[in-house]
């Protein structure tokens, strides 16, 4: 059996609701999920250039807050397919699992007509996924989110980053003040407890984790099991990685 991981590993996200302004703001700071993220990066040797870096974590940052603006039951996972640079990524976790993870993709991509991004929502007991697909503009993940909840979400939100790697996202209700959510800052972020009547509607925690390993990643492969010279191309060994956190593994003929 394993051994239960620290409480202190996982990231608390706080649902706030605030009153007479009708608006959820959910609320996190990010430095343990950042801190596994990293480790995750240091273990199989990986390394992106600082600009993709911060954008994926900011993606990481966003899908956690909004996976808790949304019902428990549900896994959902984000991929940007952006033209320059030319790089894919990719984040998707769920609330039950209490887990977050994605990776960025950066060779053999298809150059697409303009920037996208991609939802796919999956509940857990079945049902088809739940897609969506829009076109987003900048480099600004939290932006590319916002525009998401304007086409798919069909509520306006703003996402704010506050010092400490803390985010927030703040999502309209029915009947929201429109003046007050327009004219929010970081500034008025930060202080909103003290300067509004607020109520905590329940805490969520996620951490930075996978839960791929050498057996799960194992059947990608099985296509190849009848073709091994086309895909070990006369090496005894071969890396791959796995396409949700790009961790590497190392598998031999005899493993197939």
């Amino acid at each position: 059996m394993s051994e239960p991981v620290p409480v202190e590993e996982f990231t608390r996200i706080e649902s706030i609701f605030v009153r007479h302004r009708n608006v959820l703001a959910v609320r996190g700071q990010m430095t343990p999920i950042y801190t596994d993220y990293y480790l995750h990066l240091m273990q199989h040797g990986l390394r992106h250039p600082e600009e993709l870096d911060t954008m994926l974590k900011d993606l990481l940052a966003g899908l956690t807050l909004h996976l808790v603006a949304r019902p428990w039951a549900e896994t959902i996972a984000w991929t940007a397919n952006l033209r320059a640079p030319r790089v894919n990524f990719f984040v998707t976790g769920g609330s039950i699992g209490e887990n977050i993870t994605g990776r960025l993709f950066t060779e053999e991509i298809r150059e697409p007509d303009r920037d996208l991004f991609y939802s796919q929502t999956t509940t857990q007991g079945g049902g088809e996924p739940r897609t969506s697909t829009l076109q987003v503009d900048g480099r600004d993940p939290l932006h590319w989110i916002e525009q998401y909840y304007t086409q798919s979400e069909q509520r306006p939100a703003r996402l704010f980053r506050l010092p400490d790697e803390t985010f927030v996202l703040v999502a309209a209700q029915p009947d929201f003040d429109e003046e007050w959510f327009e004219a929010l800052t970081p500034e008025i972020i930060a202080a909103l407890e003290s300067t509004e009547e607020t109520k905590l509607l329940e805490t969520r925690r996620f951490r930075f984790h996978c839960g791929c390993d050498l057996q799960k990643i194992l059947p990608i492969l099985g296509s190849w099991r009848d073709r091994p010279d086309e895909l070990f191309e006369g090496a005894e060994a071969i890396r791959v990685q796995c396409p949700r956190c790009a961790a590497r593994y190392t598998v031999t003929r005899d493993m197939m």
